[in-house]
């Protein structure tokens, strides 16, 4: 099993730590940049282990025959990786595409 993380989902959650201290969301830097750094391996290491959910056709846009799953992260906040599942060499690949939280495309799900 392997999780790939397409370059652009990399620079997204990059770009979020600055957002996140920039728009105070957390008053340190070091706790956005712990947030972003946790979410990251949460995606790289639980997402083969959790249920996939097929994505509904508006993620069509990123890619086509999607399926999601939720990385909760606190009480307000639940975010959502988006990907592929292929099979290359005998072995399972996930390849996420795109991310995103709840108050940003919970209308979507």
């Amino acid at each position: 099993m392997r999780v790939v993380i397409l370059p652009e989902v990399v620079d997204y959650l990059l770009e979020l730590t600055d957002i996140l201290y920039e728009e105070e969301y957390f008053g340190f830097e070091e706790t956005a940049i712990k947030y972003t750094d946790e979410l990251f391996d949460a995606i790289k290491n639980e997402l083969a282990y959790q249920t996939p959910r097929r994505a509904p056709d508006y993620f069509n846009k990123f890619g086509l025959g999607m399926y999601y799953s939720m990385f909760k992260r606190n009480k307000n906040t639940s975010w959502y990786a988006f990907f592929n599942i292929f099979r290359h060499n005998g072995e399972i690949v996930y390849y996420v595409r795109y991310v995103s939280n709840n108050h940003m495309i919970g209308q979507y799900l």
